[in-house]
């Protein structure tokens, strides 16, 4: 697309020029908000009430008309607070800076939601896009590095404010734009899940060996036994261990800060190591809780998906804890752990967690005692070497697959992210 024909400084620092005719506004001189509140800690009848109640967790999708929380008519009366109203922009800005919805009906919102209302000198649509470009650069910057901002913040920060024709023209265009994005970004997604599902399948007919002729085992989550084959539990061929509880009391103890893996850590057959966590431990602990290269990661649960997930931990990171919703199983035999690790890809392993979890609505969590009891297949260890090497070719045909779908899933969004500020900053002429 073209550019506009003249331009001039904007004033902004980071931004540069803009388009000559636009003109650059403090946000309170374009949009007023107000901000939302949450119930005091403890109020449980506060969250009884039929009147929907947005938190961050809620905003991202363009429109919100739905929400999980709720809270009650007096809670609402009490704090003196109304409902945004339909057509409103919710805009986050605490921990998830910049993340915005426009309401779909009315609904209240907690106090990490700033609320734009809805007016005619201004485009709620364009404002969905050119907030989050705008005003997050006004925010301070915390010792950890992350974005905040304030109400104040919020008001003084700059805009670069089109004719409402245009900022009609910007959202249509946005909308046609990035909706085409957003659905290749869906197409990629469901490609990966398609491989990741392959992959799977294929490692678990591999390892369960039901081609092979065998035998009843007598077991009701592996009842095939191929020929040669052995079937023993977990426990007879590697330790169970737990691993470390957040908020332990360390007063009056020696203490030092290491890295330990979350559940988030723990992929179904590989280890997602972009984001580690410290925790402070009392120095005698660290022994007991570090992790040894060879060990096999399971997680204890959380969502269905994450039950008994595995992957084999190779010491990337030493020295390193496991928190206790993540297991350690360490193999009494070095050449046990790439198989047990494998074997949690199995759909024997996931049924026998699956039915031996505590189940509560959507979460579902196995005991170190059940993981001690998960049947094992087998076989000698010339089958079960020649069976590894197929799934490591197989896994890293399907694993680069999946890399490049990753990838083309990151330009995907970068260009979403770059045709957004394109347009809002007048880079390019929308018509």
């Amino acid at each position: 697309m073209k550019s506009y024909s003249k331009y001039k400084p904007s004033g902004i620092p980071w931004l540069g020029d803009v388009p000559v005719h636009w003109e650059v506004k403090k946000v309170k001189h374009v949009a007023q908000h107000t901000t939302g509140w949450t119930p005091p800690t403890g109020n449980a009848s506060a969250y009884e009430g039929d009147n929907l109640w947005a938190n961050i967790g809620d905003l991202g999708a363009r429109v919100i008309s739905e929400t999980q929380n709720r809270i009650s008519d007096e809670a609402a009366r009490l704090a003196g607070i109304i409902p945004s109203p339909a057509g409103s922009l919710l805009f986050s800005f605490k921990l998830s800076v910049g993340q915005v919805s426009i309401a779909g009906v009315p609904l209240y919102t907690n106090e990490a939601i700033a609320t734009f209302l809805p007016t005619d000198e201004y485009a709620i649509g364009w404002a969905f896009y050119a907030f989050p470009a705008f005003i997050p650069e006004n925010s301070a910057v915390n010792i950890y590095g992350a974005r905040l901002l304030n109400q104040q913040r919020i008001n003084d920060a700059s805009l670069v404010v089109p004719t409402i024709a245009e900022q009609h023209a910007i959202t249509d265009y946005l909308d046609t734009e990035t909706t085409r994005i957003e659905k290749l970004i869906r197409e990629k997604e469901s490609l990966i899940r398609l491989l990741d599902e392959a992959r799977r399948s294929f490692v678990s007919d591999l390892l369960s060996g039901d081609s092979l002729p065998g035998s009843p085992s007598g077991n009701e989550w592996v009842p095939h036994l191929p020929t040669g084959w052995q079937l023993k539990r977990l426990k007879h061929l590697a330790q169970v261990r737990s691993g470390i509880a957040k908020g332990k009391n360390t007063e009056g103890k020696e203490t030092v800060e290491l890295p330990y893996l979350r559940v988030a850590n723990v992929q179904d057959g590989h280890l997602d190591l972009d984001e580690i966590s410290t925790i402070k431990v009392d120095s005698n602990t660290v022994e007991r809780f570090s992790l040894q290269a060879g060990d096999v990661l399971m997680n204890e649960g959380g969502d269905f998906d994450k039950l008994g997930r595995g992957a084999l931990w190779s010491g990337e990171i030493s020295p390193c804890l496991h928190q206790n919703h993540v297991f350690a199983v360490r193999p009494v035999e070095d050449d046990l752990s790439e198989w047990l690790a494998a074997v949690t890809l199995t759909r024997y392993a996931k049924f026998y967690f699956m039915n031996n979890a505590k189940q509560s609505t959507n979460l579902a969590s196995v005991s170190q005692g059940n993981v001690k009891e998960l049947p094992v297949l087998l076989p000698p260890k010339n089958v079960r070497d020649e069976l590894l090497a197929r799934t490591r070719d197989e896994a890293r045909a399907l694993t680069n697959l999946i890399a490049h779908t990753k990838n083309e899933i990151c330009l995907l969004q970068e260009l979403r992210a770059v045709t957004i500020t394109d347009a809002v900053t007048g880079k390019i002429q929308v018509s």
